[in-house]
């Protein structure tokens, strides 16, 4: 199994759509790269953590660059700290790695990204992962204990062939 981390706005809806990605073992919600090693929903703006999920997938049914192709189909790469309704530096995109080779698939997907759309930069970290800290329980799977809750991702889209 493998892991990539993923900041596209509001957990809920990144979480809910990478739960339904054929290859996708297990999601975990929670707060990525910020200025601590601790943080908590109510500190995320103080700590400036990005609201993340850690995606782990199994590399011989999906691919980082399917992973990664699935991602930028539920966000908009451009916002800089927002996503959807939601706005405030949590909010960021972002792709944070453990395994250096996965930067190299990362780059080339945002490269491809950016001349589809005339070169324009993108607003989409691409870092190392300096931590990861669990978000509370009542957001893990929040949008299966809550299937009316809020969600910007049309999660539909989770079953639609890749281009």
């Amino acid at each position: 199994m493998k892991k990539i981390y993923l900041a596209g706005g509001c957990f809920w809806g990144v979480e809910g759509y990478f739960d339904l990605i054929d290859g996708v073992t297990a999601t975990r919600v929670g707060y990525a790269n910020g200025q601590s090693e601790v943080t908590s929903y109510e500190l995320v703006d103080a700590t400036d953590h990005a609201e993340t999920v850690a995606v782990t997938y199994d590399p011989e049914r999906v691919s980082l660059l399917e992973i990664l192709a699935h991602y930028f189909r539920i966000i908009d790469p451009f916002s800089i700290n927002r996503q959807g309704n939601d706005i405030g530096r949590q909010y960021r995109t972002g792709i944070y790695y453990e395994d250096e080779a996965d930067r190299a698939i990362a780059e080339a997907i945002m490269q491809k990204v950016s001349q589809e759309h005339g070169g324009r930069p993108l607003a989409v970290e691409l870092e190392p992962l300096r931590h990861f800290i669990d978000a509370e329980e009542y957001h893990q799977d929040y949008l299966k204990k809550n299937p009316n809750g809020y969600c910007h991702i049309d999660l539909g889209l989770a079953k639609v062939p890749l281009a």
